[in-house]
């Protein structure tokens, strides 16, 4: 028996943990798995489940926490210009267009709010509110400083690894995102790409059968794929360096034999990505054995 066998058989890794601290930014098209690679990272790597930094999750906690925490609320508004008190019809962010918008929705805004005059004055968290609950965009400007507000203000985020899942979406974003870190002395650790095709997307999203899962809807969100968040990660590889930029294959199907003929096994397909994952990160072989049959 040789010597790595023999280790392999006599030690056997229990737990991993990210080496320093730092953010892990997952990245990639709609439906490619990203908040199941996010789960299996916390669980594998030791990372406390609320340092994973979801987009959808830091707009709900923007305004939540707006409302809960004065300190928070004043850091919006004083560093961010975002504010409860700021009319949406009249700030910084006030265009025609994002007027008419707001005022489109004046039946909705005041039925959610269950109140009245919202074409004369909604605030600008109240506007992010209900974008965020009824799945409309906000102002590409409120994304980026939502962002670095809500990493700003965990403490925590300068203390231990994070992972920000679907973020950033654009080389605009891209761009401000890594000088804000920059700022902070935040390292990038590593840029996961998940990677799928149209095809994949497309069968993933629709299997959810959410209303908003139709075939146009899911092309644009492709489109959009290919012509933003692809020249974002490009962009990232260009400041960070090849190195710290892993593209990963998310469609990596694994089928067990059944009497009925194969039969497609969800679990040990998103084991075999986070497997993908692992191995980028720098978790060798041997390691991994132990940590994925640990997880089952």
């Amino acid at each position: 028996m040789d010597v790595q066998s023999r280790l392999k058989s006599l030690v056997q890794v229990e737990k991993v943990k990210v080496r320093e601290a730092g953010v892990i930014i997952l990245t990639g098209p709609s439906s490619c798995g990203k908040g199941e690679v996010a789960s299996a990272l916390c669980r594998m790597l030791q990372i406390r489940p609320e340092a994973h930094l979801s987009m959808g999750e830091i707009l709900r906690n923007t305004f939540r926490q707006a409302k809960e925490d004065e300190s928070f609320a004043e850091l919006l508004a004083t560093k961010y210009d975002l504010s409860a008190q700021t009319n949406i019809y009249d700030c910084v962010d006030t265009t025609e267009a994002l007027s008419a918008k707001v005022r489109s929705y004046q039946a909705s805004l005041e039925k959610y709010f269950a109140k009245t005059g919202m074409d004369l004055f909604t605030s600008q968290l109240e506007w992010l509110e209900f974008c965020t609950m009824n799945g409309l965009l906000v102002p590409n400007r409120w994304t980026e400083n939502f962002v670095a507000a809500h990493i700003e203000q965990a403490r925590s985020t300068r203390e231990e690894t994070f992972i920000l899942d679907g973020y950033p979406r654009t080389q605009r974003a891209a761009e401000h995102l890594l000088e804000f870190l920059e700022s902070m002395n935040i390292p990038v650790l590593k840029v996961l790409h998940l990677s799928i095709s149209r095809k994949e997307m497309m069968a993933r999203a629709q299997s959810r059968g959410r209303a908003d899962d139709d075939e146009e809807s899911l092309k644009k969100r492709f489109n959009f794929y290919i012509e933003n968040v692809q020249p974002s990660v490009d962009y990232m590889k260009t400041r960070l360096g090849s190195d710290r930029i892993a593209l990963i294959d998310a469609h990596q199907p694994v089928f067990d034999d059944t009497k009925a003929g194969p039969k497609f096994n969800l679990d040990a397909s998103i084991n075999a990505v986070v497997t993908s994952v692992l191995r980028a990160m720098g978790v060798p072989r041997v390691v991994l054995n132990d940590i994925m049959a640990n997880d089952d």
